[in-house]
């Protein structure tokens, strides 16, 4: 489990093969995906709606690090202005 200031932003078994993560992310973004790569489906066990369950292998690493990243964004604008601010957050900067 991946956090930031108590927020989940990743679930991990890191000792499963093949290596899955679930990440947050945003609805419409989330089914494109999904449909376009078989490698991300639905989070298992969490809101569909808002998390993909993501098999890393056959995915570019490049494209595997984005969506971490924007699963953290998401967490992270949505926590308090100042808490925002003390981790040097930005919407502009992510």
């Amino acid at each position: 489990m991946f956090k930031v200031e108590g927020k989940i932003f990743a679930l991990s078994p890191l000792g499963s093969a093949p290596l899955r993560v679930s990440l947050k992310c945003e609805p419409a973004l989330a089914e494109q995906l999904r449909d376009a790569h078989p490698e991300i489906v639905p989070g298992y066990h969490l809101n569909k709606r808002h998390w993909n369950t993501v098999a890393v292998d056959g995915l570019p690493d490049a494209m595997v690090l984005d969506m971490i990243e924007d699963s953290y964004d998401l967490v992270v604008s949505a926590l308090p202005r100042k808490t925002r601010e003390r981790l040097n957050w930005s919407p502009e900067t992510g």
